[in-house]
């Protein structure tokens, strides 16, 4: 991996805002429990110069209703802090071990989906209270995005997550990233993907899709300790590879969820690969986003399954944004 894609510890603090309205720092995780059967996606995202914070999340699984716990008018933590609170909610992300561990403890109202497509319109939900005490361990090489101020971490997962006073344990992996800049949700789509195959390897991805200007970000990463098919070299990850080629499709059904989608990659480097794999959504944890202006989009996210066509299987999550025509 370049110099380029390394992350150093001050990466993991907040950073200062420049003037426009809608620069955005984002703390973003997600985790799937190791048997697959349920997962979830939580994110601050503050707005500095609109003094506000997003707060979103979601619980989701293959069997289970949805909880949903979404805020748009979070206060922004003062100064350098990054614990959000109003009355009723309080999100505390601690930097535990910069690079190496990091938390989130939440308590926070929520709601409950029978079906993810109805916290589009809000309808069908009933009230519920969502808390999380969960840390992400790193599991492997922090990569820095190059045209960029973003980078990811694949972590292990672990910790606890409460709904309505019933404890669920979290055992499992996920990924984290923490961003800061411009973020126009509305000016473009994009195809956002994280795997952990079954052999360790990490799967990163970012298909951006602007018209007249696609680009695409991201890596494979072979496991700690080993080569994942990449040539790994151990230490704190296998050898990093950045994605060169990438092409990424999906059948969208009902609601704008895509239903399936197919990833195709190459890499660079000596030992560089190419890999695809097939995608199929377990679970669904959508968001509606506001502008002030009028805009929307859709924001269906997955937790999804994937199968690369050597053989290996994983899991993780998926997400496109839909910006809404006009």
């Amino acid at each position: 991996m370049t110099a380029a894609h390394v992350v150093v510890a001050s990466d993991e603090a907040r950073h200062s805002p420049d003037a426009d309205d809608l620069w955005n720092e984002s703390y973003y995780a997600d985790f799937v429990q190791a048997d697959g059967t349920w997962g979830g996606w939580l994110r601050l995202g503050l707005y500095p110069n609109r003094q506000v914070a997003w707060w979103t999340a979601w619980i989701v699984g293959r069997e289970r209703r949805g909880v949903c716990s979404v805020d748009y008018t979070v206060p922004v933590p003062a100064g350098t802090g990054l614990v959000a609170e109003e009355a009723g909610t309080r999100i505390e992300l601690d930097l535990r071990r910069p690079l190496a561990e990091f938390r989130i403890s939440a308590d926070a109202p929520a709601e409950v989906f029978a079906h993810p497509e109805d916290a589009y319109t809000g309808t069908g939900a009933t009230a519920a209270r969502l808390a999380v005490d969960l840390t992400w361990t790193t599991d492997g090489t922090p990569y820095h995005y190059d045209l960029t101020s973003r980078y990811e971490i694949p972590c292990l997962v672990s910790g606890t997550v409460t709904i309505d006073g019933e404890a669920l344990a979290v055992d499992g992996q996920g990924q984290r990233d923490h961003s800061w800049g411009v973020r126009d949700w509305w000016a473009f789509g994009w195809c956002w993907s994280s795997a952990r195959l079954d052999d360790g390897t990490r799967v990163h991805l970012a298909d951006i899709r602007m018209p007249g200007f696609p680009i695409a970000f991201g890596y494979v990463q072979g496991p700690p300790g080993g080569t994942g098919g990449t040539g790994g070299t151990g230490g704190t990850g296998g050898t990093v590879h950045p994605i060169t080629e990438l092409g990424v499709s999906e059948v969208v059904g009902a609601h704008g969820f895509p239903t399936s989608a197919r990833i195709d990659i190459g890499t660079a480097g000596t030992g560089g690969t190419a890999l695809g794999i097939d995608v199929t959504p377990l679970a669904y944890g959508p968001v509606l986003l506001r502008n002030d202006d009028g805009r929307t989009s859709h924001f269906p996210r997955a937790m999804v399954r994937y199968r690369a066509d050597d053989g290996r299987a994983g899991l993780g999550w998926i997400e496109w944004n839909q910006p809404d025509p006009g």
